[in-house]
């Protein structure tokens, strides 16, 4: 039987327990010596200065690292480069050197497109609009545009019956694109040479007067709209020239009008 005595074990739960001194310049050498910390950028403005010598070259590294679109083209040379350093080090910069267009994208490539003008402005003589005895809107009507019309395209239009009996027509679209003549890009491709709209849209015009004469487009559009039928008459007398009730709950309290 072995007697020997087994040192007692310690407790590491008991806050009694004796403790080793700890060899501190041991565990010096343990430590591995921490990275100086440095406070250099990543980007300075020599290596852009020299890797992208072009305004168009800057910013297109700066659009590939950070997702972010510069307008850098015609600015102070050193400030230019000073706008692009911030932003690749991930510094704000003042918004009016942020563009919007892909600097990959040459403008030159691009198909000119002319603006959307304004809608017609709507006949003066027009009653307001809370005059207005009843509506009726319309996908039917053939194209203003011959080309269009020709393809079986429609116009969208609004008639409005206002209490004095005049009657309005309003085109409200749609608006297409309508490719212009055609050139030769740098790739080959057949391209137009410019894209401009076809606006069908008129403005609130008048069709019928207060004293129920027609305007020359007014005859127009109600010898179509006769050629529509319903039933055994036709949409010009059923949903634009017609008498509309406004007040039916006042009409049916008092179908005597007494008391007004």
């Amino acid at each position: 039987m072995n007697t020997r005595a087994t040192p007692p074990k310690s407790n590491p739960w008991d806050e009694t327990s004796p403790v080793e001194p700890v060899d501190q310049q041991a565990i010096a050498k343990l430590k591995k010596p921490l990275k100086e910390q440095t406070t250099d950028l990543e980007y300075d403005l020599e290596g852009l200065m020299s890797d992208f010598p072009t305004a168009r070259e800057l910013e297109r590294f700066v659009y590939d690292e950070t997702g972010i679109v510069l307008n850098l083209k015609g600015r102070a040379n050193k400030l230019k480069y000073e706008v692009a350093k911030d932003v690749l080090n991930g510094k704000e910069v003042d918004a009016k050197y942020l563009g919007n267009d892909n600097p990959y994208l040459d403008k030159s490539d691009l198909v000119p497109v002319d603006p959307i003008k304004d809608a017609p402005p709507d006949d003066p003589n027009i009653p307001p609009r809370s005059e207005v005895q009843n509506a009726f809107h319309s996908r039917m009507i053939p194209h203003v545009d011959e080309e269009l019309r020709a393809k079986g395209r429609h116009v969208e239009v609004t008639f409005r019956k206002y209490n004095d009996g005049t009657i309005t027509y309003n085109i409200l679209g749609p608006i297409d694109e309508k490719p212009v003549g055609e050139k030769i890009d740098k790739y080959g491709r057949t391209r137009p040479e410019i894209i401009r709209w076809t606006d069908p849209r008129s403005g609130e015009q008048i069709a019928q007067r207060p004293d129920g004469t027609l305007t020359p487009q007014g005859k127009r559009l109600r010898a179509l709209m006769r050629t529509f039928r319903v039933n055994k008459t036709n949409q010009w007398d059923v949903w634009v020239d017609r008498d509309f009730i406004q007040d039916q709950d006042a009409i049916i309290q008092n179908p005597w009008g007494t008391g007004e």
